[in-house]
């Protein structure tokens, strides 16, 4: 155990101590001390690390020197020396070889004065926090150079904060930090204009000794004081004396109970024993102090619970990260204070008692810290339980604040925050990669969803996530970006790089750079978005709209299943007749199918792509008892991978069943056709039984009265629900900028055919009447059908009788007997006595449609859509239902006195 104590780095250390200065080892502590400090320190230099100019600063000074041929060997050692590999630290040695050539600190012979090389501080730059170097305009290498400029380094806004820095390496300590007496207020003025933070002022400011021999440091070790020299003696009067307070006040700092002030557990706050003697002044005060290591205890409370939990997240450990840090810069301010404290215990108080630490001092010196530690508190307790977004959704609020120092470090703690939440983002938008284990992102994902459904449900936002500098339009955009790309590759194969589509922007790899984002959100960071949400959609509709031919399958469903193709259904109306006369039950798919092939080879169908005739079909809907082949009947059209985006099965559904309502209005269309037909061909040959003369008339006048409703219909239906709704869907497809777009335009447009073909649940009445009205057509065509054929006959039979009674008069016979005179008579009597049944059928008929045309006038004229009150002007255009229907006098009334006070 001797020998390995004889080898540990604290006595070889010590050893050194005693050999360079030739003293024993109790005159070297100080030197050892400082040593330690060094040894300890993450010191480097805070100047640019580059290889070139420290080599060209070497040729520099040897060109002086007029060594022109060593410098040209230099040079060619260099290059050489570089395209090998077995210096990994080039610059360093450099760097070091040049420090050594150019320190005018280097004597010629044997080091002399040790005690005024140890009497040097510790080097400002030597720190652990990280920083943010500028780079230097020039790179000054000379001693001379080193000691002339200060520049302040761009470090955290942490409660101490990092030094002064030159940009070459350390700077030598102020020799009034060295002189005997104490440091002038001028001292921290200047220090403080230079733009130095609390705990670095203080290391310039505290004094470190009253006695004129004195070299030592201003900053002394950190970590725990060495035994005190000035214990805590009571007073004669058994009161506590102020150093012994300032010296427990340094331990409650640091949430460490002190000999007299000790936390209460019951109250939850440090309270100075009420046993020991002290004055009010002083009480109170310790009192103030105290709340420092309250507040230190919340918030090292939180980090060391937080920092284990790997719930809690990336953005949680950024945020427990940023607590540390200024934990950490708070810790350095506590070993400035501790280092003074141990000088003045080890010099003696009453040398110069008015230049110690006093508690008012440190009223006034922990001001600031106070104020951040208090942020950090009220910080941690607004921030119980959130995480993720929500988590720098709350630091975020807290920025919003008139003061500049509490701002700046809200501001950099979000700078750390939002750092997991950018790197989150840009990987969403640049690679569509989504990587969030502890859902902190405001993309989700649903591994469960199918790729049919992965543009609808697969990825969505987290509303409670996204982060309030994040705007929802941002928010949507960023889902849409990440989406489009994932769709690509998922759905539509397409095996394009996402560096392609986008080109990728600058990614926030550092805090600072997130912070310089985060300080240009309307900028910079919605110029990012906006790029790659253009590009990426721009991107996918081309893809669509070449590779899949979205818009004319679009152009397709409008032709086929909206019946905008009149030759091509007028032509399948005519082949489909008599099959679908018959009962459903009895049709097949594959004849249909057949006869649709047909229709589109006969018509001006079969220049459509082969993609889309291929995706045409014929599909038989549920039969129900009593149905004919019109009732089930429906043209269909297959939909798969990216287009099935757009045409979903819902889409399908209401294309169904606008389909269905269309092709039975487009059905009485074609059956009033027939009608129309049948009386213009009957009407010559029906003249010579003039008895059919009133129920013919009234058929004519029951005909053109359905054929007038179903032409409005027809062309309310055809001009103003389907081509107005349709010019408006292509409009906005065409100005659309991402396939959302397109889906909700597409959506709008089904809704709006739906709801004004009286299809919606609103419509449930009008729409119950309008079915009803096509049911009393179809009764008409068969009443029709059914007179003209009895009377059909009964002309052919007279026809047959003068024929034959003028055959027997040629012959030179009686034309008829009495007998078949008889017989024709009585035949004639019966089919006289069938037409009054045929004229009160044909009124039952006409009173029943009447009445269905009254009420669906009636519900037009309530409705709420101005188009569909419109259509009841046009229907009753001659006010000739309005006189029979007393109910439609008082809402055409009520309604012409609307009128005008809503124009």
């Amino acid at each position: 155990m001797a020998a390995l104590d004889q080898k540990s780095p604290n006595v070889l250390l010590q050893s050194l101590c005693c050999r360079i200065t030739g003293k024993s080892e109790a005159e070297v502590a100080h030197q050892f001390q400082y040593a330690v400090r060094v040894i300890g320190s993450n010191y480097a230099p805070s100047i640019e690390r580059d290889e070139f100019l420290v080599s060209e600063k070497i040729k520099k000074e040897m060109l002086k020197q007029r060594r022109e041929a060593d410098a040209a060997l230099f040079s060619e050692l260099h290059r050489k020396l570089q395209t090998q590999s077995v210096l990994k630290h080039r610059w360093s040695v450099l760097y070091l070889l040049l420090s050594l050539s150019e320190d005018p600190r280097k004597p010629a012979g044997r080091v002399g004065n040790y005690g005024a090389l140890f009497a040097q501080a510790l080097p400002r730059d030597a720190h652990s926090t990280p920083f943010y170097c500028t780079r230097p305009q020039s790179l000054a290498l000379g001693y001379a150079e080193r000691s002339a400029g200060l520049s302040a380094s761009v470090g955290t806004s942490g409660i101490s904060s990092l030094g002064v820095y030159t940009l070459n390496g350390p700077t030598a300590t102020p020799q009034s930090l060295l002189a005997s007496q104490a440091p002038q207020p001028a001292a921290a003025a200047a220090a403080a204009a230079v733009g130095l933070p609390l705990g670095p002022r203080l290391a310039w400011a505290l004094p470190v000794s009253c006695s004129p021999s004195s070299a030592l440091a201003t900053r002394l070790p950190l970590g725990p004081p060495a035994p005190a020299s000035r214990a805590a003696r009571p007073r004669p009067d058994g009161e506590v004396s102020e150093a012994a307070l300032v010296r427990d006040i340094l331990y409650v700092f640091q949430g460490i109970d002190g000999k007299f002030i000790k936390m209460s557990a019951q109250e939850n706050c440090y309270k100075t024993d009420s046993k020991v003697v002290l004055c009010k002044s002083l009480r109170d005060t310790s009192s103030r102090l105290a709340e420092l290591g309250w507040l230190h205890n919340k918030v090292r409370k939180y980090t060391d619970a937080r920092s284990l939990d790997r719930a809690f997240g990336l953005v949680g450990q950024s945020f427990c990260a940023s607590l540390h840090q200024e934990l950490k810069e708070y810790y350095r301010l506590l070993s400035v204070l501790h280092s003074q404290l141990q000088v003045e215990d080890e010099q003696g108080v009453a040398v110069c008692p008015e230049s110690g630490l006093t508690l008012r001092r440190l009223l006034v010196w922990m001001y600031d810290p106070k104020v951040r530690l208090k942020t950090l508190a009220a910080l941690v307790d607004f921030c119980q339980g959130r995480k993720g977004g929500e988590l720098a959704s709350a630091v975020h609020s807290y920025g919003k604040t008139g003061d500049p120092q509490m701002r700046a470090l809200v501001q950099h703690i979000l700078s750390l925050v939002s750092h997991p939440i950018l790197n989150f983002l840009y990987r969403w938008i640049y690679d569509g990669e989504l990587e969030d284990t502890y859902h902190e992102f405001f993309v989700a994902s649903d591994p469960n969803v199918k790729t049919d459904r992965l543009w609808h449900d697969k990825y969505s936002l987290r509303k409670s996530m996204i982060p309030s500098f994040i705007t929802m339009d941002q928010a949507r955009k960023v889902l849409l970006i990440g989406k489009s790309i994932n769709f690509l590759h998922q759905v539509c194969h397409d095996r394009t790089p996402p560096g392609k589509i986008t080109p990728a922007s600058t990614s926030a790899d550092t805090p600072k750079d997130a912070a310089e984002l985060l300080s240009d959100l309307e900028g910079a960071f919605q110029e990012k978005i906006d790029a790659a949400y253009f590009d990426t959609s721009k991107y996918l509709l081309d893809v669509l709209n070449r590779n899949y031919l979205l818009l004319e399958h679009l152009q397709a469903m409008r032709r086929y299943l909206l019946l905008g193709q009149g030759d091509f259904i007028r032509h399948l109306m005519d082949l489909l007749k008599p099959e679908l006369v018959r009962p459903a039950t009895t049709l097949y798919q594959h004849n249909l199918t057949g006869i649709l092939e047909t229709a589109v080879r006969a018509t001006n169908a079969q220049y459509d792509h082969a993609e889309i005739l291929k995706r045409l079909d014929v599909r038989l809907l549920e039969v129900s008892p009593g149905d004919t082949g019109w009732d089930v009947f429906s043209l269909d059209y297959h939909v798969d991978g990216p287009i099935a985006t757009v045409f979903t099965r819902e889409c399908m559904g209401h294309y169904l069943r606008v389909f269905n309502f269309l092709w039975r209005a487009k059905r009485m269309e074609y059956t009033l056709t027939d009608i129309w037909k049948g009386q213009m061909c009957n009407a010559k040959l029906l003249k010579t039984m003039p008895e059919l003369s009133g129920v013919l008339h009234q058929c004519h006048i029951l005909a053109s009265e359905m054929v007038h409703f179903i032409h409005q219909m027809q062309y309310y239906i055809t001009f103003e629900v389907l081509e107005c709704s349709w010019d408006e869907l292509w409009n906005r497809v065409q100005q659309a900028q991402d396939l959302d777009h397109i889906i909700a335009a597409h959506d709008m447009f089904l809704d709006s055919v739906i709801s004004r073909c009286l299809l919606d649940n609103n419509s449930r009445s009008l729409l119950n009447q309008l079915r009803a009205i096509f049911d009393q057509i179809i009764e008409f065509q068969s009443a029709q059908d059914s007179l003209y054929r009895s009377a059909l006959e009964e002309l052919a039979l007279r026809l047959q009788f003068e024929e034959r009674k003028q055959q027997r008069e040629e012959e030179g016979q009686w034309g008829v007997t009495a007998e078949q005179e008889a017989e024709e008579k009585k035949r004639i009597q019966e089919f006289q006595d069938t037409i009054p049944k045929m004229r009160s059928q044909l009124r039952i008929l006409t009173h029943f449609y009447q009445s269905i045309v009254q009420q669906f006038l009636v519900l037009l004229m309530t409705s709420t859509d101005e188009s569909l009150r419109f259509l009841s002007f046009r229907l009753d255009f001659n006010e000739h239902y309005r006189a029979r229907e007393p109910r439609l006098r008082a809402s055409l009334g009520t309604n012409r006195g609307r009128r005008p006070s809503n124009i």
